[in-house]
């Protein structure tokens, strides 16, 4: 179970850290989901664009980050 709980930790520590989700602002539960689906939305959409550019890191969101 150590490999899944190293991906699972993972994945949470790119949510909170590059997503900014504990800053969500959401008011309701549908705002706080509404947000954070927009955010993964916006991540995903990152990662495909570097993949799709060959960029050599494409996780990185440093290049959308102003």
């Amino acid at each position: 179970l150590k490999p899944v709980r190293q991906l699972i930790e993972s994945v949470n520590d790119t949510l909170k850290g590059q997503l900014d989700l504990e800053l969500h602002g959401g008011r309701t539960i549908e705002g706080v989901g509404a947000r954070i689906a927009q955010r993964l939305l916006a991540m995903t959409a990152a990662i495909w664009h570097n993949r799709a550019t060959g960029q050599p890191v494409t996780r990185s969101l440093i290049a959308y980050d102003h």
